[in-house]
């Protein structure tokens, strides 16, 4: 018997492009969630401020995730917020949300992995989700790169997916080799430079950057 998942994504989104969306498919396709639930920041207290607004950033995120396999929401507490946000708060209001049956799964990059010591109350994140992680081409959990705080807490809570699909909570995964390694800020510049970072932006993503005229000069 298989319990209610959701996967959880959060981030700026400023804006979302393929390393994004490759990390929501990977674990969509691996974990076969009842939601894929979306994440944009309100005020992020470790990123200087956001330069597309909370409205084209939710539409930026509604066009690069339409053909979603799972079911799409676009969480926006923490934009309502209007204050810092914090992961932790919004775990909390989730698990509250949806009870203590429910797997949630929450996703972060390899980079992201690399910081999780300076998020706030990092180890209780644990207590309300599984933390699954992308690791680009090289990465692994002994990388020097890594914290050894949250190297040891990653490895000692490991378990295979099938677990963190049917458990609420605690564990952790690190996908091989998923190379999402995309960076929000060269695509800014490059459209900023009049370039199109096909490669790196979903194709409707980047029509509605142009249409809207984000991120020029």
């Amino acid at each position: 018997m298989t319990i209610p998942c959701v996967v959880l994504l959060g981030g700026s989104f400023d804006p979302v492009h393929q390393g994004h969306v490759a990390l929501a498919q990977h674990f969509c396709a691996l974990l076969a969630p009842d939601q894929l639930r979306i994440i944009p920041a309100g005020q992020p207290w470790q990123k200087d401020g956001l330069q597309a607004s909370a409205q084209d950033r939710v539409a930026m995120l509604r066009c690069a995730f339409d053909t979603s396999s799972s079911a799409l929401a676009i969480d926006q507490q923490e934009i309502q917020r209007h204050t810092a946000t914090y992961t932790i708060d919004t775990l909390q209001a989730i698990r509250a949300e949806l009870g203590p049956q429910t797997s949630m799964v929450f996703l972060i990059g390899a980079d992201q992995l690399q910081h999780l010591d300076s998020w706030r109350h990092w180890r209780q994140l644990f207590d309300y989700a599984h933390i699954c992680a992308a690791s680009r081409p090289g990465f692994a959990l002994d990388s020097a790169e890594l914290p050894a705080a949250v190297a040891h807490e990653f490895a000692q809570r490991a378990a295979p997916a099938d677990r963190i699909r049917n458990t609420a909570c605690g564990s952790t995964y690190l996908a091989a080799d998923l190379a999402v390694d995309v960076s929000a800020t060269a695509i800014r510049a490059a459209l900023r430079h009049g370039d199109k970072p096909a490669a790196l932006v979903p194709s409707r993503v980047l029509d509605y950057i142009e249409s809207h005229h984000l991120y020029q000069n």
